[in-house]
């Protein structure tokens, strides 16, 4: 088995990709802008897990370049985690698109662009699985985040339209809706809906891969946290200035 993570330094990327070292032997493949992270990386999972791993550069906002990298794997990964992500401060969004649109490319356009490459190879091999990480702020707009949540909710439309597309192909897409999980991204920032532990989440996304899940939250407490929130009447949410 062969485990791609793009966006391979995200730290749920690499929670992901350690459980499948270690339960399944998977080899390992952390793709991403910085490369010297990422086969430092590899390395340390190839020492604990006894796996094949390496580090390659990929960018997922370069569009032009990702028919070149996919095609030059030589091997064809049999999973795609899809780890990578931006989250920039919602007013200095609201202030400056190219910062919006940085949000924009980096969490739905870019995903868009390599998983089309990775779903017509899935389809033609008659199996694989793509592992895609949206997150719970998708659910609902809030002035706090909605411009980082407008690229999430879109990713997670992407994500189950690209599963009911690959069904009864042998291949699928799993929707991963990660809740509060401590990451360098979300430094200084705080839940008042609880934490979920890197090691958690990993075991999670791999969980759903092992029992053939559609569309999974991260954490035990975060999918009854979301249920409640998208209920909340419009006119509580307007007058909730702390959401």
């Amino acid at each position: 088995m062969l485990v791609l993570v793009l966006g391979g330094n995200s730290e749920i990327g690499l929670a992901a990709a350690k459980q499948f070292a270690e339960k399944e032997k998977a080899d390992i493949i952390l793709a991403s802008r910085n490369l010297e992270k990422a086969r430092e990386n590899a390395r340390d999972i190839s020492e604990e897990f006894g796996v094949r791993a390496e580090g390659m550069a990929f960018d997922a906002t370069a569009f032009d370049t990702h028919p070149k990298f996919y095609n030059d794997l030589a091997d064809k990964p049999d999973i795609v985690i899809q780890a990578f992500g931006v989250l920039i401060k919602q007013q200095e969004c609201q202030e400056d698109f190219k910062k919006a649109r940085q949000v924009i490319d980096g969490n739905l356009t870019g995903a868009i662009s390599i998983l089309e490459i990775v779903a017509r190879d899935f389809e033609s091999r008659g199996a694989g699985t793509i592992i895609g990480l949206s997150s719970v702020a998708g659910e609902r707009g809030r002035k706090s985040s909605y411009i980082y949540a407008a690229a999430k909710s879109g990713l997670t439309v992407y994500l189950d339209g690209l599963r009911h597309r690959l069904y009864g192909s042998g291949a699928t897409a799993i929707t991963v809706l990660p809740g509060f999980v401590p990451t360098k991204m979300v430094a200084g920032r705080s839940s008042k809906f609880g934490v979920t532990p890197l090691e958690t989440a990993g075991k999670d996304i791999y969980e759903a891969w092992k029992k053939g899940r559609h569309k999974i939250y991260t954490g035990k407490k975060m999918r009854w946290v979301m249920a409640y929130i998208r209920n909340l009447p419009e006119s509580v949410i307007l007058k909730r200035r702390d959401l």
